[in-house]
């Protein structure tokens, strides 16, 4: 949970050798089993940790131990600070420790294989590398091409999954709106209803059936039959 001390076994350490607290007290406070609280009494548990002053590290007051102390049932809060520091905005790449560097090309292939949607700008950003080396790996012109493989960048410790899900979902979107703005080819012309086919078929059917005259069609045979009765 978000409301636990620092380091809470060396809390746990340090409140049962100084306070009058209960297990269950020091466990819920702490973050800890019970049993595990009961195991650092006995010293089984977290054995030659030393232990540290919640009071002294601002995390816990001292009318809140005398609280708990007189009530079983009362439940330890952590002190909040009066003052809270806005973290500083990072500008510029992203630090990368030297131990960690040489796996910087691993994480470049993986990204683009994996994610090319993401720009170089935004892999050279969250990888805290330059676009000439992203620009090798993707050409394979890097010096050690044969030897590289993809790798994620997590699992390398060169970034976090929230940062790497902000920077992936940042370019699948800013593609999908590109997508969207391009216009859409014509799709030329459709075809015309079933029902308005046949029925225009009908009624050319009909057009010529009135243009044939069946008497003139039978007159040749009619006649040609009167001049073989005359001539026997």
């Amino acid at each position: 949970m978000a409301d636990r001390p620092l380091m809470p076994i060396a809390t746990a350490v340090w409140l049962i050798d100084n306070t009058s607290l209960s297990f269950d007290q020091i466990a819920d406070f702490c973050g800890l089993h019970s049993l595990q609280v009961k195991g650092i009494a006995d010293g089984d548990v977290a054995a030659g940790v030393r232990g540290i002053d919640p009071i002294t590290n601002h995390q816990l007051t001292r009318e809140e131990i005398d609280k708990g102390e007189g009530d079983d049932a009362y439940r330890l809060k952590l002190s909040r600070p009066k003052t809270i520091v806005a973290e500083k905005p990072r500008k510029g790449p992203r630090y990368t420790p030297v131990s960690k560097r040489q796996n910087r090309p691993d994480a470049i292939a993986w990204m683009v294989r994996n994610h090319p949607e993401v720009s170089d700008a935004q892999i050279a950003k969250l990888l805290g590398t330059t676009k000439t080396t992203i620009t090798s790996v993707r050409d394979r012109s890097h010096w050690n091409t044969a030897n590289l493989e993809p790798r994620d960048p997590v699992g390398l410790g060169l970034c976090t999954q929230m940062d790497l899900d902000a920077v992936v979902r940042k370019a699948a979107a800013k593609r999908a709106k590109l997508m969207k703005d391009q216009p859409q080819p014509d799709a030329g012309p459709s075809l015309e209803p079933l029902a308005e086919t046949t029925l225009a078929e009908d009624e050319a059917n009909e057009d010529k059936e009135k243009k044939v005259d069946l008497a003139n069609v039978f007159a040749d045979f009619t006649g040609g039959g009167d001049d073989d009765n005359d001539e026997d």
